[in-house]
C-alpha cells in the first residue's frame, strides 16, 4: 500500500501526520509513506530526521497575507494540482490523507479527480481554511475536537482525538512523577518556530526564578531566529540551561520535564496530556479564530494547566507561576492528574482502522494489504 500525506507548514500539522504514518507502518511495515510539502514549511527540515520521504510541490499560504500574496497563491493552485496529479499517478497512491496547511487542498483535489480514497484530519477546535475547503471532497473526516464537527458533513465525521507519536507513551503512567533529583526541570518552548515574547519573559524572570528555585534546571527551545539572543541571555545571567533552536526529540525532553511553559496549539495540548505534564500556557494572541485560547482554557478547566494571556506576560509573573507549581508537591500532583484526565492516546489506531475499513482492505502480517473478498 502507498499512502500520500499532505501536511506541513507548522508542527501542529506535521507531527499528527507523522504519528499517523507510524501507526500505518506499525500495522504493516511494507507500507510506503510519502509526504507532500513545500520548501518553506517545517517539513523540509523535520522529515529527514523522522525517516520519511518528502516531495515538494508548488503551494502558497493565503491566510494573513496581503492582496498580492493571495493572488500568487491562487495562481499557484492549478500548478499544484497538476504536480499532485502526476505524483499520485507515478507513485500509484492507494490513499491520500490531508492534515491541513496550504499543500493539502491541491493534493486532495487531485486525489478526488483520480478517484483515490481520501480522508482529512483536522487537529484544531476551529478548522483551518484548507480543511473547510476540501471537506466536501473527503470521504472521512477525523476530528480532534467535537466543536469542529459543525463545519463538515456530519455523516463523514468521527471524533477521535489527536494522533500522537508512541514515543510519548514509552513510560508507564506510574513513572509520570517528577524525576527523583534535587531540583525540578522546566521545559520552555513556543511551538516549532519559537516565541519571542515567551523567550523575553523567561530571560527577564531568570534572576527571580533562580533565587527562588536555585536547583531548577531548564531546557529552552528558542526558534531559529531568537537562538543567539536567548543563549547569550542565559550566559550573562549565569543560569545553566540547555538552549536549542529546535527540539527534534520532543518525546524524550517532554517526559523528563516537571513543568512546561508553552503555547497552546492542539498538538502541544495532546502531547502534554499524553505525558500528564502540568503546564503554564501562553496562547498565541494572533492565532486564527483564537483557537489557542480555546485549547488552553479546556486544559485549564481540566486542572492540568494555568493560562497566562500574553497581554499579562511579564518575567516576574511567569517566574512566580513556575515557582508556585514546582515548589508545591500537592499542587503539582493535582495538575498532573488534571493533565492526564484529558489524555487520549488511541486516535491513530482508530483512524488507521477506519481507513482500512473504508477502502475495503483486510490486513494481516503476511501481506501488505488485500481487498476484502480478494
Amino acid at each position: 500500500m502507498t499512502i500520500v500525506v499532505a501536511a506541513g507548514g507548522t508542527g501542529g500539522h506535521l507531527y499528527p501526520a507523522i504519528a499517523l504514518a507510524r501507526e500505518f507502518l506499525g500495522r504493516d511495515p511494507s507500507t510506503k509513506i510519502l509526504f507532500v510539502g513545500t520548501k518553506r514549511g517545517i517539513e523540509s527540515r523535520v522529515l529527514g530526521h523522522e525517516g520519511f520521504e518528502l516531495v515538494l510541490i508548488t503551494a502558497r499560504p493565503v491566510m494573513g497575507k496581503g492582496l498580492l500574496d493571495v493572488l500568487r497563491a491562487v495562481l499557484s493552485v492549478p500548478v499544484g494540482i497538476w504536480q499532485s496529479w502526476r505524483l499520485l499517478e507515478q507513485r500509484q497512491a492507494d490513499l491520500v490523507i490531508g492534515v491541513g496547511g496550504y499543500t493539502s487542498p491541491t493534493v486532495l483535489v487531485a486525489a478526488a479527480l483520480r478517484g483515490i480514497p481520501r480522508v482529512i484530519l483536522e487537529p484544531n477546535a476551529y478548522p483551518g481554511l484548507a480543511n473547510k475547503v476540501v471537506g466536501p471532497l473527503a470521504q472521512r473526516i477525523f476530528l480532534a475536537f467535537e466543536s469542529a464537527a459543525t463545519f463538515f458533513e456530519r455523516q463523514k465525521v468521527q471524533i477521535v482525538g489527536m494522533p500522537i507519536r508512541q514515543e510519548f507513551l514509552e513510560q508507564e503512567l506510574g513513572s509520570q512523577k517528577p524525576i527523583k533529583r534535587n531540583g525540578r526541570h522546566l521545559l520552555v518552548f513556543g511551538g516549532s518556530q519559537g516565541a519571542k515574547a515567551i523567550n523575553s519573559a523567561v530571560l527577564e524572570g531568570l534572576p527571580l526564578l533562580s533565587s527562588r528555585v536555585p536547583t531548577l534546571t531548564i531546557t529552552h527551545q528558542t526558534g531559529e531566529g531568537d537562538y543567539e539572543r536567548v543563549r547569550e541571555g542565559y550566559r550573562t545571567s549565569g543560569v545553566a540551561a540547555t538552549v536549542v533552536p529546535f527540539l527534534y526529540d520532543m518525546p524524550a525532553v517532554l517526559r523528563s520535564a516537571d513543568v512546561v511553559v508553552a503555547r497552546a496549539g492542539a498538538m502541544t495540548i495532546a502531547e502534554l496530556t499524553a505525558c500528564g505534564k502540568p503546564a503554564i500556557l501562553i496562547p498565541l494572541p494572533t492565532a486564527i479564530y483564537d483557537h489557542q485560547m480555546k485549547n488552553a482554557r479546556a486544559m485549564e478547566a481540566a486542572g492540568g494547566a494555568v493560562v497566562l494571556p500574553q497581554a499579562d506576560l511579564t518575567g516576574v509573573t511567569l517566574s512566580e507561576m513556575v515557582d508556585a507549581i514546582v515548589s508545591d508537591p500537592q499542587r503539582w500532583e493535582r495538575m498532573h492528574q488534571g493533565s492526564l484526565a484529558m489524555r487520549r492516546i488511541d486516535a491513530g489506531e482508530r483512524i488507521v482502522g477506519e481507513c482500512y475499513a473504508m477502502m475495503g482492505v483486510t490486513h494481516d502480517t503476511n501481506q501488505s494489504f488485500r481487498k476484502a473478498g480478494g
